[in-house]
C-alpha cells in the first residue's frame, strides 16, 4: 500500500464523532479526503500533552475539535499501518493497528483508498 502523502498541504474541515472519530481532509480542487478512526488514538494538543482516546466516548473525544482548521505537514506509515500524522499547529495523530479490528480507512478524492483492518498492513510504499 502507498502512503497517503498527499494528505500533506490538506486542512483539516470537518471533525465528527460518534462510535468513529472522522477527520474530512480537504485542500481545494487537490484532495477530498475522509479519514474514519475506529480505535483508540493518541493526540498530542498544542501543549505537548498526550492524549489518549477512544471513540464512542463522547465528550472525552473534544480534543479532536482542536485539529479543525489545521493543515497537514507531515503523513507516515510505519510498521503494519501504525498512521502517524502532524499538523502545523504542532498537533500529532497517532492511530495503530488493532489486533481484532479495524483501526483506520481513508477514501475520497485525490488519495488511493485505505483500509488498515485486523493486524494491520506489513506492506507500505512512498515513505
Amino acid at each position: 500500500m502507498r502512503v497517503p502523502t498527499a494528505l500533506v498541504g490538506c486542512a483539516v474541515y470537518r471533525t465528527a464523532f460518534d462510535q468513529q472519530v472522522r477527520l474530512l481532509l480537504v485542500d481545494s480542487g487537490r484532495v477530498d479526503a475522509e479519514l474514519v478512526i475506529e480505535t483508540t488514538l493518541m493526540l498530542r494538543d498544542t501543549a505537548g500533552t498526550w492524549h489518549h482516546l477512544e471513540p464512542g466516548t463522547g465528550a472525552a473525544l473534544a480534543p479532536v475539535l482542536d485539529l479543525f482548521g489545521h493543515t497537514v505537514r507531515l503523513v507516515e506509515v510505519r510498521g503494519a499501518g501504525a498512521l502517524l500524522m502532524a499538523f502545523d499547529s504542532g498537533m500529532e495523530l497517532r492511530v495503530y493497528p488493532h489486533p481484532h479490528y479495524e483501526s483506520w480507512d481513508l477514501t475520497g478524492t485525490g488519495v488511493a483508498p485505505i483500509t488498515v483492518g485486523p493486524g494491520g498492513h506489513p506492506d507500505w510504499d512512498g515513505q
